[in-house]
């Protein structure tokens, strides 16, 4: 297909309603649209049609045992494409919907396997996003939708991160600007007999369990061997990674920067051209090629917004060899950790 995806920019406060009309026939018609979330843009298409489903698999590139989360706009819309709520869920929904949780359930007969992943459970999430919720409502409730990116890219935080990934693949992508969270909404599973985390995100283990009490995380996240397999299927496979090999340096801040330094000065003397990301703390201690600022330690939130943006910026550059510090943050830093570790193919080392 050498057709260009039309692009069509918007915002909360400014929707364009015609548009989301047309995106909305798009979507009923078996067609895809990307879309900004308050987490990253989401490749749309109809949950509820296995055609659809099928063709978000085919064009990013992504395993088809990997589910697709289904968005609804509506809460009275759960009750449809799933088998029982439980109670536990509806008081996470009650405080974090809209927003970034990603809830599962058992599924009804109504959403088909393509879109589980050949799972007898669906992912559920109801987004805050308004361009978000309109999109839905108007493609008919229930949107299908991962990162709008390739498979195993950095996950979308602009319009034109979906551009450069998917221009030719797709029928419509709606800009709504640079997303809020920039990370991926944090998953739980509830078909288990305790709540388990499978993805962290913006709301934490520590926001969870003081909301329900016990709470597990699958320990497949936290263990990084090859044998412990974490339990959501997207989450073995290698993501978010740039082309360059990805090193994290792992301890107090003088002995990273001090080890960061010195393999840097190697690479130069070898030809090879190194990226390094650092704090607005740090920045200023290394010396090499391509030094990104992702963020502030005191403001984890902005590191978390531009950790994709960052590691895409350095394929632009074609650096050979990328050295992070690790980000160990309060609130995010597990899924700010849990994503920059995947990217890295978990290759860490501590100093």
């Amino acid at each position: 297909m050498s057709k260009k995806a039309e692009i069509v920019a918007m915002t909360e406060s400014e929707l364009n309603q015609e548009a989301l009309i047309r995106a909305g026939e798009i979507l009923k018609n078996g067609g895809l649209v990307a879309f900004p979330t308050e987490t990253v843009y989401g490749l749309g298409g109809d949950a509820l049609n296995p055609e659809s489903s099928m063709k978000i698999y085919a064009a990013k590139g992504r395993p088809s045992d990997n589910p697709l989360i289904v968005h609804i706009a509506r809460m009275e819309d759960l009750k449809k494409i799933v088998k029982n709520i439980p109670a536990k869920a509806m008081v996470l929904a009650e405080k974090y919907w809209p927003g970034p949780l990603t809830m599962i359930f058992e599924k009804s007969e109504i959403v088909p396997m393509e879109t589980t992943g050949g799972l007898n459970s669906v992912a559920v999430r109801y987004p805050s996003d308004r361009i978000a919720q309109e999109l839905i409502l108007a493609g008919g409730g229930y949107v299908a939708a991962p990162s709008a990116n390739t498979s195993g890219r950095p996950s979308p935080t602009t319009a034109a991160h979906v551009e450069e990934d998917l221009g030719s693949t797709i029928d419509m992508i709606i800009d709504g600007g640079s997303v809020g969270i920039g990370l991926e909404s944090t998953i739980v599973d509830f078909t288990e007999e305790v709540p388990l985390v499978l993805r962290p995100g913006y709301i934490s283990l520590e926001m969870l369990q003081e909301t329900l009490g016990e709470v597990r995380m699958d320990r497949g996240l936290l263990i990084t061997d090859e044998k412990t397999r974490p339990k959501a299927p997207g989450m073995k496979y290698r993501h978010y990674a740039p082309k360059a090999d990805l090193t994290i340096i792992e301890g107090d801040e003088e002995c990273v920067v001090k080890e960061i330094n010195k393999r840097a000065e190697q690479n130069a003397r070898d030809g090879k051209k190194t990226g390094i990301i650092a704090t607005s703390e740090t920045a200023s201690l290394y010396h090499c090629d391509s030094i990104k600022v992702i963020g502030s330690r005191m403001e984890e939130e902005t590191i978390a917004k531009h950790l994709y943006e960052v590691l895409r910026s350095f394929d632009d550059e074609d650096v050979d060899v990328i050295y992070s510090e690790a980000f160990y943050t309060p609130q995010m830093g597990q899924a700010i950790m849990n994503r920059l570790l995947k990217a890295a193919g978990h290759h860490i080392i501590q100093v």
